[in-house]
């Protein structure tokens, strides 16, 4: 697959709006599998069908654990939903208000020749950022679309934000993401990243989080 990697252009804002949305919506599903299928949440599905039964007979067993799977799903679905549509009301809202009018800040698509015509099957953010005397680099928006999976874009993504958070003579990158991303946890562990503490408790949708089994992991790789 040919990619060229190229700045956000303000005539690519409905197709990354797009993209993002696709692959932040398409986080719930394997963050509902997982959860659900917990060795403690099959346990307590088991036990909710005992319950049910014991309590109601046949109804009572698929009831009870019928309403505890539909609100393990609410909440892997609030989570991601949630943020979608947080971001795109704010930051995703004026890319280029947010992430392109500083020169420590950039956004990049990935552009490949799809069925002869040229289409973003990725994009990655970079935000520079400042801790004590520490500058850096913080990753953010990182996609790719689900038909283009396994070839390499992420690759090349990360790297592309390497080599700007170099040319700015940043100390590292650093970035934020979850459970459910098992490929990308991968993929950043791969390129070098460890993770970081971090401590998420005071999120507004800790209980939510907690229900769903997700983690938020922080990671950083020096340059």
């Amino acid at each position: 697959m040919q990619l060229v990697i190229r700045r956000y252009r303000p005539s690519d804002k409905d197709t990354v709006l797009s993209l993002f949305s696709v692959t932040t919506l398409g986080l719930i599903q394997p963050c509902f599998k997982m959860a659900i299928l917990s060795p403690l949440y099959i346990a307590i599905t088991l036990a909710l069908c005992v319950a049910g039964y014991l309590l109601g007979a046949l109804l009572g067993a698929v009831v009870l654990p019928g309403a505890w799977v539909g609100l393990i799903y609410c909440c892997c679905h609030a989570i991601y939903s949630g943020y979608l549509r947080n971001k795109l009301k704010t930051d995703m809202q004026d890319i280029p208000g947010n992430f392109l009018s500083r020169p420590d800040d950039c956004y990049w698509v990935a552009e490949a020749e799809v069925e002869g015509n040229a289409k973003i099957v990725g994009m990655v953010a970079v935000v520079g950022k400042q801790s004590g005397d520490e500058q850096y680099g913080e990753l953010f928006r990182m996609s790719v679309s689900p038909t283009c999976r396994r070839m390499g874009i992420g690759v090349r993504l990360t790297e592309t934000v390497f080599d700007f958070c170099k040319e700015r003579g940043f100390s590292a990158v650093v970035l934020s993401t979850s459970s459910p991303t098992q490929a990308a946890v991968a993929l950043y562990k791969k390129l070098g990243f460890s993770l970081v503490p971090y401590d998420n408790k005071s999120s507004a949708y800790s209980w939510i989080l907690m229900l769903a089994r997700v983690t938020v992991f922080r990671m950083k790789k020096q340059l």
